[in-house]
Parts: structure tokens; C-alpha cells; sequence
């Protein structure tokens, strides 16, 4: 049991390395890309994929602006002939909501997708637009190292305990601890997306309360696991 609680373990503990590695590094260079990209030539030939952001008209042929189990908020575009399809969006406002098939609209291309969107001095962001929010995805990751520490704990003391393994067991320490850290970095993560906050926040104030946490609970079951043998 202990064994298979480590392997299991390796999975987030997987997960965590690559969001940390791979996925941030990858959104830090794709923002920071966009950010220095500059205006296409006028006299290029446009191209499915450039390195450079150019500006399009589109006519509009639908949107949709409930969110709904089919699929999120979008606007289907067409009027070119090096990219025409559907552009998804995060929230209705501001442009969205307002379009209606036949309109005219600005859109702003870069490597083969739809940055923004505007429409009579309106511009709404789109879904593939790079953002600077590290934030979140800090969060992700250290909710799966949070999740890999816990699992490979639990099944090193049920590895070296195999019969004496209380209270180091999922119902008291395990489920406790999963839906701290679940709540701690999402609450945490969200405020410090929308006020900007350092992502250090997030892996700081998650592991110390994780940690207090875990603490809490052995001074509580350590009484009881005593009183119990």
C-alpha cells in the first residue's frame, strides 16, 4: 500500500516538474514574444503564421454569448483567405455582446490566431492573446507538489510502519490536507491574478498554511492515537 501511494505520488509530482520547467517558461516567452512583436509591412504578402501582428478585417458570422456545456463565448469570422474560423473569448463584454452577423470588425493576427478584437473603438481580448498572469499556473503547480508530498509521506510511514502507521492515514492526515491546499491555492491564486500580485505569493502563503495545517492536525491526533493504544 505504501509503495503504491509513492507511485501514484510520482504522477503530480510529474505534473509539478513540468508546470514549473515547461508550461511557465513556455507562457513567460510566448508574452514576452507578442510584447515585442511590431506592425507587419505593408507590401508583405500576409501568411497563415507570422512573427509579426497584422491587422485584419473580418466579417462577422455568429456569435455566441452564453456560456453553456457546448463550449464557451464565441465569434465566428471569415472574410480573408489566409484565416477565416472561430475565435473564443473568456467573457461576453465588452465587444462581444454587442456584435451581430454582418458586422464589421478590426481583429489583430499573430502567429496564426486571433489576438483582439474591436469594433467601432471598442477591443476586447480573445482566449489566445499571452497574458503576464504567471499566477494561476504557479498555483496549479504547487497544489500538485503540495498533492506529491502528502501522497509519498503517507506512504513512506505505511512503508516503515506497516502496523503502526496511525494516525498518519488518509481519513486524518490525507483528506484534511487535499482540501486545504485545494482551497488555499485557488484562493489564493485568483486575488493575486487580479490584483497583480507576485507569484511567489501563491507557493509561499500555500505551503505555510499547508504546513501549519498539517501541524494542527498532528497535535490533535497525537493525543488521540496515544489514548487510542
Amino acid at each position: 500500500m505504501g509503495s503504491a501511494l509513492i507511485m501514484l505520488s510520482l504522477i503530480p509530482a510529474l505534473g509539478c516538474y513540468l508546470e514549473f520547467t515547461a508550461w511557465l517558461p513556455s507562457d513567460t516567452r510566448r508574452h514576452q514574444d507578442y510584447v515585442a512583436a511590431e506592425p507587419c509591412p505593408g507590401d508583405a504578402t500576409a501568411k497563415k503564421w507570422e512573427d509579426c501582428l497584422r491587422t485584419v478585417s473580418f466579417n462577422v458570422e455568429s456569435t455566441k454569448n452564453k456560456l453553456s456545456k457546448s463550449g464557451s463565448y464565441k465569434a465566428t469570422l471569415s472574410g480573408t483567405s489566409f484565416w477565416n474560423g472561430v475565435v473564443a473569448f473568456g467573457d461576453p463584454g465588452p465587444l462581444l455582446e454587442r456584435l451581430r452577423p454582418g458586422d464589421q470588425v478590426t481583429a489583430t493576427v499573430w502567429r496564426g490566431d486571433v489576438m483582439t478584437v474591436s469594433n467601432g473603438g471598442v477591443r476586447q481580448r480573445t482566449s489566445e492573446e499571452p497574458r503576464s498572469e504567471p499566477q494561476m499556473t504557479v498555483a496549479i503547480g504547487t497544489f500538485l507538489g503540495l498533492l506529491a508530498a502528502t501522497g509519498i509521506g503517507l506512504g513512506a510511514v505505511r512503508m516503515t510502519r506497516p502496523h503502526g502507521h496511525e494516525p498518519f492515514t488518509w481519513r486524518s492526515y490525507g483528506k484534511p490536507l487535499l482540501i486545504t491546499m485545494t482551497i488555499t491555492c485557488a484562493v489564493v491564486g485568483l486575488p493575486a491574478v487580479w490584483f497583480g500580485l507576485p507569484s511567489w505569493v501563491v507557493p509561499t502563503v500555500a505551503v505555510t498554511v499547508v504546513a501549519c495545517t498539517a501541524g494542527l492536525l498532528h497535535q490533535h491526533r497525537r493525543p488521540s492515537a496515544a489514548r487510542g493504544a
